[in-house]
């Protein structure tokens, strides 16, 4: 069974950096379409951004409001959000998912149905 874990959320500034990691275990993704959501109160669930790679090729995706500004990534261990010039309407929960199927396209990595598994949250908070 897939587990994915995130981890280095917080409470921050706005103007502040913090970097999100997501851990997998129970399966290797030699290639797949990890993604980042966030879920703000009263909110509904929002795609950030997304990796997708297979062995020859690998797309990033990020919606418009954090382009510029986040940073998907990742290496053999994890999967990382880099969160730059953080701002108050970034506070949410942050969620990470997995699909073991590489989705080339904009559009299905910003669906939440394209992913099979996902992590439990982290809560970042910006003030003012």
């Amino acid at each position: 069974q897939v587990q994915l874990v995130e981890s280095g959320g917080g409470l921050v500034q706005a103007g502040d950096s913090l970097r999100l990691s997501c851990a997998a275990s129970g399966r290797t993704f030699t290639s797949a379409t990890m993604g980042w959501f966030r879920q703000a109160p009263g909110k509904e669930r929002e795609f950030v951004a997304a990796l997708s790679w297979s062995w020859n090729r690998s797309r990033t995706y990020y919606v418009d409001s954090v382009k510029g500004r986040f940073t998907i990534s990742k290496d053999s261990a994890k999967m990382y959000l880099q969160m730059n010039d953080l701002k108050r309407e970034d506070t949410a929960v942050y969620y990470c998912a997995a699909n073991a199927r590489t989705i080339y396209s904009g559009t299905d990595c910003a669906r939440a149905q394209e992913y099979d598994y996902w992590g439990q949250g982290t809560q970042v908070t910006v003030s003012s």
